[in-house]
C-alpha cells in the first residue's frame, strides 16, 4: 500500500473514544448470559481461533490479548484487516449468514476469549436486552472506527496514521500520563496496520522518542502530546 496524504488537505481523526471502556464486559457477566453455550478458551501466541475457511458457526468476545484478523489472496498474499484487544467481539459474520470464515484470525499474544455459539448469540439478543445493547453499542463504534480508519488512509501521511493508531492502542484520555500498550506490539503488525514499511515505522518510532512523545525500549509508552502530530503534524 503507498503511502497517500502528504499532498492533501488534512482531515482531523475523530477524538478516541473513552466511553469504548465502558463496552468491556467480563467474563463470568458474558458466560453467565450464555446459560451455558459460551465457553472459556485459551489461545497461546500464534495459536488460531478459526482460518479462513473454516465454518462461521459462532461469535467471539476477547478478554484479555489481542487478536489479528488476516485474509489471504487467490494468489496466496497475505493482507492484514483488524486487531482485536480486551472488549472487542468478531466473528460475527456468522450471524448475517455468513457460511464460511472469509479470513483468519491469530493470537499475536496469549489471550483469553469467549466463544458464544451462533444460535445462541442470536437467542441472547432476543432474549437480554442489555447484552444485545452493548453488542449493538460495540457495533456501532466498530463501524465508526472503520469510516475513521478511511479517512485516515485518504488524506494523512503514514506518520500521522501511526501516530492515530498508537494512541487508540493505548487508550488514549487527557491525563496527561504515559500509557503503555499491553500486549506489546510488533512493528510488523504496526506497519500493516498503517500501510506501511516496517522500516518507516521504526524511523517515526524513533522521532517520536527523541521529541518525547514516547518511551520505546522494546515496549511502548505513549504520551498524549502525540495527538499534536496528529493535529498539526509536528
Amino acid at each position: 500500500m503507498t503511502d497517500k496524504g502528504h499532498d492533501k488537505k488534512h482531515v482531523k481523526s475523530p477524538k478516541v473514544d473513552e466511553a469504548a471502556a465502558a463496552l468491556i464486559l467480563d467474563r463470568p457477566t458474558v458466560l453467565a448470559v450464555t446459560n451455558g453455550a459460551g465457553s472459556a478458551l485459551k489461545v497461546a501466541t500464534q495459536g488460531a481461533v478459526f482460518r479462513q475457511g473454516d465454518p462461521a458457526d459462532a461469535v467471539f468476545y476477547v478478554e484479555t490479548g489481542r487478536i489479528q484478523l488476516t485474509v489471504v489472496s487467490d494468489q496466496g498474499k497475505e493482507a492484514f484487516i483488524a486487531l482485536f484487544g480486551p472488549g472487542d467481539f468478531f466473528g460475527e459474520g456468522c450471524l448475517a449468514g455468513q457460511p464460511v470464515r472469509l479470513a483468519s484470525a491469530v493470537a499475536t499474544a496469549a489471550s483469553e476469549i469467549v466463544r458464544i455459539e451462533k444460535n445462541a448469540m442470536k437467542r441472547l439478543l432476543h432474549e437480554k436486552p442489555a447484552f444485545a445493547e452493548k453488542f449493538m453499542a460495540f457495533l456501532v463504534a466498530r463501524n465508526i472506527e472503520v469510516e475513521a480508519d478511511l479517512v485516515d488512509q485518504l488524506f494523512n501521511s503514514s506518520e500521522k496514521r501511526l501516530a492515530r493508531l498508537l494512541l487508540l492502542l493505548a487508550n488514549f484520555n487527557n491525563d496527561g500520563e504515559l500509557r503503555p500498550i499491553v500486549p506489546n506490539i510488533s512493528q510488523q503488525i504496526l506497519a500493516e496496520r498503517v500501510g506501511t514499511t516496517r522500516s518507516r515505522v521504526n524511523y517515526f518510532l524513533n522521532k517520536f522518542r527523541k521529541l518525547g512523545l514516547i518511551e520505546y525500549n522494546g515496549s511502548i509508552k505513549v504520551h498524549t502530546a502525540l495527538i499534536n502530530v496528529i493535529v498539526t503534524g509536528n
